[in-house]
C-alpha cells in the first residue's frame, strides 16, 4: 500500500539524515583542531562532549517553557471544547499513547502544535481559529498529525536537531576565535585540508542549520502519513491543510523559537525551500491524495 510505503521511506530518510547530522557535527570539531595543530582527535572528543551535553540538557527543557511561549493555556476537562477533547481522546486511543495534555492558543490563524520528547509527556495545542474554522474530521485529522508527532517521538528528535545546530554555532564561533591566536600551519597540515577545514568552520552554522529544517521537513510528510493510518481518512487531512495553508494571517502568539512544531509555517514566511521548517502545502497535499 502507498502510505505504508511512504512511512518506510519517511523513516529511512530521516535515519540517514541525522547520522549524517552527526557526523557533520564531528567533522566540524575535528576540523578546529586539525586547522590549529594538525590533529583531530581533540576535536572530536569535543564535538561529542559539547553535542551530548548541550542535547541532555535541551531535553530536560520543560513542555510548560514551550507552552508559556506561545501563550497556550491548559484545558484540564472536557467540559470546554467537547469536540477537541474528544478528538484527542480518540486519537490518542488509536495510536495507543497516553494522553497528551491539551492547550488552547487564542489565536484567529487557523494552527496547532505538539511538544514533549516522548508519549508520557506529550502535549497538543491548537488555537481557537482552527476550531472556528474546520469541521470535525478536519479537526481530527490535525489532531492526529500531532499525535503521530508525539507518538514517532519527532519532538525529540527536532530537539536534538536544534541541539547540534546549536552546538555546531558555537564550535564555528570558537574555532574563528582561535585563529585569532594561531597561525593554522606547523607544517602538520596538508594545505588543500587546511583550506577545507578553514571552510568548513566558516560555514557550518549555515549547513548545520540546513539539515536540521531537512530533518523537520521529512517528518511533517511521516506525521501526515501517520494521521491518515491512524484515522483513514487522506482527505480530511488534506481539506485541513488547504484551509490552513489559504490562510494569509500569521499566528500572533507563535514563538519563532518553536515556529517548526507547528502543523503549518505559523509565521507565514515565503522562503526558499532549502530554508523552509514546512514541506510546500501543495506538495502535502498532493501525497495526501495519494493515499
Amino acid at each position: 500500500m502507498i502510505m505504508y510505503k511512504q512511512i518506510e521511506r519517511n523513516k529511512r530518510n530521516t535515519v540517514f539524515i541525522v547520522a549524517g547530522f552527526i557526523i557533520f557535527v564531528l567533522l566540524v570539531g575535528a576540523a578546529i583542531t586539525y586547522f590549529l595543530n594538525g590533529e583531530i582527535y581533540t576535536g572530536l572528543i569535543l564535538a561529542v562532549v559539547m553535542g551530548g551535553g548541550y542535547t541532555l540538557m535541551m531535553l530536560m527543557s520543560s513542555t510548560n517553557v514551550v507552552m508559556r511561549m506561545n501563550h497556550a493555556h491548559e484545558i484540564k476537562d472536557g467540559s470546554q471544547h467537547q469536540r477537541l477533547w474528544d478528538a484527542v481522546d480518540n486519537m490518542a486511543m488509536v495510536a495507543r499513547i497516553p494522553r497528551p495534555r491539551l492547550f488552547i492558543i487564542k489565536d484567529q490563524s487557523p494552527n496547532a502544535f505538539a511538544t514533549g520528547t516522548s508519549p508520557k509527556n506529550g502535549a497538543v495545542a491548537v488555537t481557537t481559529g482552527l476550531l472556528d474554522r474546520l469541521n470535525h474530521e478536519e479537526i481530527e485529522g490535525v489532531i492526529a498529525h500531532e499525535v503521530a508527532h508525539i507518538r514517532n517521538y519527532d519532538i525529540r528528535l527536532s530537539t536534538i536537531a536544534v541541539a547540534l545546530v546549536s552546538v555546531v554555532a558555537i564550535l564555528s564561533d570558537l574555532g574563528l576565535r582561535m585563529m585569532f591566536f594561531s597561525r593554522g600551519g606547523n607544517n602538520k597540515q596538508h594545505p588543500i585540508m587546511l583550506i577545507f577545514a578553514l571552510v568548513l568552520i566558516i560555514i557550518s552554522p549555515l549547513i548545520a542549520t540546513m539539515i536540521r529544517l531537512a530533518i523537520s521537513r521529512n517528518r511533517e510528510y511521516l506525521a501526515d502519513a501517520s494521521a491518515v493510518d491512524l484515522t483513514r481518512n487522506p482527505n480530511a487531512l488534506a481539506s485541513a491543510l488547504k484551509k490552513i495553508s489559504g490562510v494569509s494571517q500569521p499566528v500572533r502568539e507563535a514563538s519563532g523559537a518553536s515556529a517548526s512544531l507547528y502543523f503549518s509555517d505559523p509565521l507565514k514566511k515565503k522562503t526558499a525551500q532549502l530554508f523552509s521548517s514546512h514541506p510546500p502545502p501543495e506538495k502535502r497535499i498532493e501525497r495526501l491524495y495519494q493515499m
